[in-house]
């Protein structure tokens, strides 16, 4: 099941870019693919305007077998070429949407590129663990990981830190990885974070924990931006990806 998205005309290429990504589990809506959704909030943010039209893959169109056999979404056409790789991906809309018609979405903090970087590969080993007796330490690694994510978003940035202030900052209050403003480091963590926090919820019932103040500072900030809410998926769709992935704890 996929989402075909044509770009509308605001620039010359963009009639020519086409993105096929996961749709749900009705065939319909949002489905659960962080790395679908990670491409649609660079689109978003670049403020390209799209339409989104429903494929049921279950069907095998013509026109998507035609497009691109035997890919896999998320991915991209352009001039009849197909890119399926997300990282180069977002290298592509990047280059191609830039300044000074597009804003520049690239991190000026390197450290904000691999924050949390960590935090998907915790999850999904505690997640499929069945074993009671390894649940604790999985539990453990995956809390470990969140704790360095909820340092750096608490740790100033170098550009918040004013040397000619006598107030000394220790706790930043920047609403993203890199500063106000969302950037790629955003795209493609928020949406594994929020798959992490509704997932261990739903099949552990673990709770990122409220002294994480960072974590959840950036969470609602992303949840009061339509960049992110309006390209994510439903919590039951989420729910509905991970029944067969999230193992029972049994003896």
């Amino acid at each position: 099941v996929d989402y075909f998205c044509s770009l509308n005309k605001l620039q010359q290429f963009s009639k020519e870019i086409q993105t096929a990504v996961e749709a749900g589990s009705d065939g319909e809506s949002i489905g659960n693919c962080p790395f679908s959704q990670r491409l649609f909030m660079i689109l978003w943010l670049k403020g390209v305007v799209f339409n989104v039209t429903t494929v049921d893959l279950k069907r095998k169109p013509a026109d998507l077998q035609n497009l691109a056999p035997g890919t896999h979404p998320p991915f991209i056409t352009y001039n009849h070429e197909v890119k399926t790789d997300v990282n180069k991906i977002e290298e592509f809309l990047e280059d191609v949407l830039c300044p000074p018609k597009y804003r520049k979405l690239a991190a000026k903090h390197p450290e904000s590129n691999t924050a949390g970087m960590d935090i998907f590969a915790k999850f999904s080993s505690y997640i499929k663990n069945s074993r009671p007796d390894a649940n604790e330490a999985s539990e453990r690694g995956l809390l470990k990981t969140l704790q360095k994510l909820d340092d750096y978003l608490n740790g100033p940035l170098p550009d918040e830190i004013d040397e000619n202030s006598m107030e000394d900052i220790t706790i930043s209050n920047r609403k993203f990885l890199d500063g106000d403003e969302m950037t790629l480091a955003d795209c493609n963590l928020l949406p594994k974070l929020h798959i992490v926090k509704v997932v261990t919820k739903k099949y552990r019932n673990f709770d990122i924990p409220k002294s994480m103040t960072g974590i959840w500072r950036y969470l609602s900030n992303a949840y009061s931006r339509d960049e992110f809410t309006n390209t994510c998926p439903g919590d039951r769709e989420i729910e509905i990806a991970y029944a067969d992935v999230a193992k029972r704890l049994t003896k």
